[in-house]
């Protein structure tokens, strides 16, 4: 992964607001520049990893990091455990 994978984001120079919407329902027009962005992955694991609370992020909306966590902890624990 990139030091700088930030400098080649389809979201660099957009209004960032585009990327805080108010709701999920709102963040389909960030969702579709994330969609064609070559640092997708990137984007999305700097936002696991850093637990980013607010925004659009990889694609992903608040909602949608929160599930990935839990299935990941889920995943974690039934490999722990068996």
């Amino acid at each position: 992964m990139s030091a700088r994978w930030q400098d080649k984001a389809a979201c660099r120079g957009l209004d960032a607001e585009l990327f805080f919407p108010e709701t999920d329902t709102e963040a389909w027009e960030a969702q579709r520049i994330c969609l064609g962005c070559e640092v997708q992955e990137e984007c999305l694991a700097h936002a696991l990893g850093f637990r980013e609370k607010a925004g659009v992020w990889g694609g992903a909306t608040e909602r949608d990091r929160r599930r990935i966590i839990r299935r990941s902890r889920r995943a974690a624990s039934a490999a722990a455990a068996g």
